[in-house]
């Protein structure tokens, strides 16, 4: 437990942002693009509030489109909305 240890689970991979590559001219700009916590699709509760909260109200969908999140629908559901924001693959060309 010392002073610099990084929180959270030891199991999980440091949310550190890597280092800006020298070489490429770009990669300041390309660092700034990259969404929060690198999510590219969220949802949020449509009256605000916790989003556990209320399973069965509807939610807001948002994807990020290089620079702020923009809304692209609605999911009637908590569960609707998690199966959304699972659909997006890592390796999928619309996340970039």
């Amino acid at each position: 437990m010392g002073k610099h240890r990084r929180p959270g689970p030891s199991n999980q991979p440091s949310r550190a942002v890597p280092r800006v590559d020298a070489d490429d001219p770009l990669a300041a700009y390309n660092k700034r693009r990259r969404p929060p916590m690198d999510l590219y699709r969220r949802h949020r509760p449509v009256h605000g509030g916790a989003g556990h909260l209320r399973p069965d109200e509807p939610r807001v969908l948002e994807e990020w489109t290089g620079f702020a999140y923009e809304v692209v629908g609605t999911a009637p559901s908590l569960a609707a909305a998690q199966e959304w924001g699972n659909e997006l693959q890592i390796g999928d060309d619309s996340a970039t």
